[in-house]
């Protein structure tokens, strides 16, 4: 085989799987879509009730977890201080999601730490347990390309009803095992303001929820390397 055959030969399978991509995505495209307002319930072990609180009937709900060598406060620490953007996987989602939609990349400044980098954008804290729990909440139309989070306040949140908005909550939470291990738990929920929102948030969430999911999942490595590791340096 020549060079000129070798390269046909790669390009095809590139072509190939990419096409294989391209189905593997529209498959989860339709099931989302098919799946979407068909929550489960979180388990009695992973149970919310602070989220309940805000979106006790959710759309949507996703949750993760993941078992750490670490004390709860000291996750929930590390969990504030995570600084998400330096993971490569969670910048080619936005970009991605910039393209898809059309939207600006934010060019303002914004902190790199995940707590303060939230509230800079307008998401509000709508609850905190010291040491066990944060919720954020924000109100948004995320089917804009560059969408706007609204600040509701806690007091606002669960009765927020102006039509054509989708009203987000996920939390951090660390319930501790013992005194040295934790089980950090992330769960997102949301709910639409009307039908029609609710459509436009159908058919945007079935196209990139997979994303989502990855950006939960990208987060639980790096809080599980960041709090492991602040319990080496305090024990040295």
């Amino acid at each position: 085989m020549n060079g000129r055959q070798i390269l046909k030969a790669g390009g095809r399978g590139l072509a190939v799987g990419a096409a294989m991509a391209a189905a593997g995505y529209a498959a989860l495209v339709v099931l989302n879509r098919s799946r979407y307002g068909d929550v489960k319930a979180s388990a009695d072990s992973v149970k919310d009730s602070l989220l309940d609180n805000f979106i006790p009937e959710p759309e949507v709900l996703e949750h993760h977890q993941i078992a750490i060598a670490a004390p709860a406060d000291v996750v929930i620490a590390s969990a504030k201080q995570l600084e998400l953007l330096k993971s490569p996987v969670i910048r080619a989602i936005f970009r991605a999601r910039e393209l898809a939609l059309g939207g600006e990349p934010d060019t303002r400044p914004h902190p790199t730490t995940l707590m303060e980098q939230m509230q800079s954008i307008g998401w509000v804290v709508l609850c905190e347990r010291p040491g066990r729990q944060i919720v954020f909440g924000s109100v948004t139309q995320p089917w804009e390309a560059d969408p706007v989070f609204r600040s509701v306040p806690a007091e606002q949140f669960e009765n927020f009803s102006e039509p054509g908005y989708v009203k987000i909550a996920w939390t951090l939470r660390a319930d501790p095992v013992d005194d040295a291990h934790s089980m950090f738990h992330t769960e997102t929920r949301v709910c639409t303001t009307d039908g029609q929102a609710r459509e436009r948030f159908r058919n945007y969430w079935s196209l990139v929820a997979p994303g989502v999911e990855l950006i939960r999942l990208a987060m639980l490595r790096p809080l599980k390397r960041a709090a492991e590791s602040r319990v080496r340096i305090a024990a040295a």
